[in-house]
């Protein structure tokens, strides 16, 4: 066989094209019809398996023409029309509209309305077909490329199919039917089962019925976490700005996070968000922390959830395998073990391997108290806290260095335990890819910062001063470490560095890693200034976000997954950096740039796209997940970079600080939670507040 003719490797499915809801624990991905098409990555997707591979709706013996789609948290709707009824002529006369919908909680339910409205000058019968089938593949299989599983075992009942794999029993029945319509089933040879029945729809009127499909499993996976889109009180949440993007942006993402919580299936009163969908609709430590890091603005609940979903899980004992040790915070926790056939990484049910998730705990931890999380539930996060400060100042530094460094020594995990986790993502600057062990730049201030919080929560919850003392002394002695260390100078100028590497050795690349330093309490102003002229700079910064590596550096590319790309939650972090440090200016123009991608997208902001200008709007990250739970978030994220709250429960006061000029013109906010009461308050042009309402007991001040 010659290379020409040899098959073609497995391949990670693109996503860009696709039309995705999700809740919970489900998901469907379809293409812009609604349909999901087999031997693809499409389906509806139940605690990570596919239960539908095929899913097609044909009117009148063809596939309705494709009009529009709309899709946003668990709904989707879809128009077309069928051509081949109605009047003649180009204007069509026929319309089809399916109105899908993810509900339930431990049995999952897709509801998926038909509804054929006629404008034809006659009755019209329209004969509709929905053709169902399941593979039962694990997500992972489908990630790495492998499309295509044996059909699940399909048997037709009186009411309509049942669909069973090793996991799930899945049943699909036609429902809300008119008066008089019937359904016959018919089995195909490759697994499919049709649904059919005849509409009768007259001039000028809608008929309609459901397909219900519903899901129950078997047997129960390592984390079976069910959806809490119900937990979490966003209902009053409201904002208006002069710049009408910026409304959007917050409703679109409120709603898709709303449903991407899941509830801890150790404790389902409490929940946090998934990563995203659809290969990561599961907790994540780095991730889940700051969605809700971001997400406190509007309250701690989702805060509290992730802190403890994390503490339970949080490391016990030394294991190379996981990458767990005694205080460290998990980075993922799948249903099964995640395999990708392609790469042969292979991760545990449960595994450890990251470098930050220890420390941003310990940061979500002192914000959720400084926005209110009350003291009494906080203590109870002592004891985590305490392994969490021993982990950063002991397994976390693994050699004499003083230094957090990660090195996967299984063979099967993760190369890099940054945010940054691809094998190509930590270069030089002349574009070589650094040697493990890497000592990340921002794992180091983040550890400063969590340090420091460490030691203020110690202070405020009564505990013993001098393990506070310990922890401030532990992060005065890093903060010294990287000002020693990471600073480089290049032809870029004098800037922080990635990384150092296995030697020890500044690795010199220009990467959007240094945003992250901002705001963290680890730079000196002038140390500040300089970060945030580098992140602003022409090599980092472009019209639609921040670069993950700079445009004059070797390796740069626009489309490499942390090799020149915008990743959303990036750009908002450097931003909140900036309006940390005092940088309202430079924070409003990094904030703008990502309004300006966002129309591009509908409002739901991919885990990460190009900032290749395609007629003037960004290009997408063809396999970008969407959503993504930290990219919803940033559009929170955007409003603490104009409002730049300063919380502290402690006095019960929320001191404000807005950008002037206001980024995004004049602003409404609604729903903002402070201490569990409710503010609400206005934001002019130039940056005046009124406080439309605020509890009794609590202060609003702004400078």
């Amino acid at each position: 066989m010659s290379e020409r003719d040899a098959p073609l490797p497995p391949r990670q499915p693109w996503l860009h094209e696709l039309s995705i809801v999700v809740d919970g624990n489900a998901t469907v991905l379809s293409d812009r019809s609604g349909d999901v098409l087999p031997g693809t990555s499409q389906g509806l997707y139940v605690d990570d398996r596919r239960i539908l591979g095929t899913l097609r709706l044909e009117v009148a013996g063809e596939t309705p023409a494709f009009v529009a789609e709309r899709a946003s948290g668990a709904a989707a709707d879809y128009a077309a029309a069928a051509r081949g009824l109605g009047n003649l002529g180009p204007d069509p006369t026929v319309e089809v509209l399916r109105s899908r919908r993810l509900l339930g909680s431990g049995t999952r339910t897709l509801t998926e309305q038909v509804a054929i409205t006629s404008r034809a000058a006659q009755t019209v019968h329209a004969p509709v077909r929905l053709v169902v089938a399941g593979d039962g593949l694990d997500i992972g299989a489908v990630k790495s490329g492998h499309l295509k599983g044996p059909a699940t075992a399909a048997a037709t009942t009186a009411d309509g199919v049942v669909l069973t794999d090793d996991w799930h029993r899945t049943t699909v029945t036609l429902e809300k039917l008119p008066p008089g319509a019937t359904v016959a089933l018919r089995p195909g040879d490759d697994g499919c089962v049709a649904l059919e029945t005849t509409l009768v729809v007259e001039p000028g009127r809608t008929t309609s019925l459901c397909l219900r499909v519903t899901t129950e499993r078997l047997q129960a996976s390592a984390f079976d976490a069910d959806p809490g889109a119900d937990a979490l009180a966003w209902d009053d949440v409201r904002v208006t700005a002069q710049d009408h993007r910026l409304a959007r942006a917050v409703e679109h993402g409120l709603d898709d996070l709303r449903h991407l919580v899941l509830r801890d299936p150790l404790s389902p009163e409490q929940v946090f968000a998934a990563a995203g969908t659809p290969w990561y609709l599961t907790l994540f430590g780095r991730d889940s922390i700051w969605t809700a890091r971001m997400l406190l603005p509007f309250g701690t609940d989702l805060a509290e959830g992730t802190l403890h979903a994390l503490a339970r899980r949080q490391g016990r004992t030394h294991d190379p395998v996981t990458g767990e040790a005694p205080g460290k915070i998990p980075h993922e926790l799948r249903r099964h073990v995640h395999r990708d056939t392609t790469t042969g990484m292979t991760l545990p049910q449960v595994y450890y391997g990251t470098v930050d998730a220890t420390a941003l705990w310990v940061c979500l931890l002192a914000e959720a108290c400084d926005w209110g999380l009350p003291p009494e539930r906080a203590r109870t996060l002592l004891p985590a806290m305490r392994a969490a400060v021993a982990w950063l100042t002991g397994d976390g530094q693994p050699d004499d260095d003083g230094l957090l460094k990660y090195l996967d020594t299984s063979g099967t995990g993760l190369a890099n335990q940054g945010w940054k986790d691809s094998g190509d993502s930590i270069r030089w600057r002349d574009g070589t890819v650094a040697d493990a062990p890497i000592a990340l730049v921002e794992a180091q201030a983040y550890a400063v910062e969590a340090l420091r919080a460490a030691a203020r929560l110690h202070r405020a919850l009564g505990d013993d001063h001098a393990e506070a003392d310990a922890a401030d002394a532990a992060a005065t002695a890093l903060e010294g470490r990287m000002r020693d260390r990471f600073w480089v100078d290049t032809d870029a100028g004098h800037h922080l560095a990635i990384a150092l590497d296995g030697a020890g050795r500044a690795v010199d690349g220009l990467g959007s890693n240094m945003g992250h330093v901002l705001g963290t309490g680890a730079l000196t102003p002038g140390e500040a200034a300089a970060v945030a002229a580098t992140v602003t700079g022409d090599e980092l910064l472009d019209d639609f976000g921040v670069r993950t590596l700079g445009a004059g550096n070797g390796g740069f590319n626009p489309i490499g997954y942390h090799t020149g790309s915008i990743w959303t939650h990036d750009t908002a972090i450097a931003a909140i950096g900036l309006s940390r440090e005092g940088f309202g200016a430079e924070a409003s123009t990094v904030a703008r740039t990502l309004l300006a991608s966002a129309e591009a997208f509908s409002y739901r902001w991919p885990e990460l796209y190009s900032g290749l200008a395609l007629a003037g709007a960004p290009t997408p990250y063809p396999a970008s997940c969407r959503p993504q739970a930290w990219s919803a978030a940033s559009a929170v994220a955007l409003l603490t970079v104009a409002l730049r709250p300063r919380p502290d429960a402690a006095t019960r006061t929320l001191r404000l600080s807005p950008v002037r000029p206001a980024p995004y013109g004049s602003l409404r906010v609604e729903g903002l939670r402070f201490c569990g009461g409710r503010v609400d308050l206005a934001v002019s042009a130039d940056g005046a507040v009124e406080v439309l309402s605020s509890p009794d007991d609590v202060t609003v001040v702004t400078d």
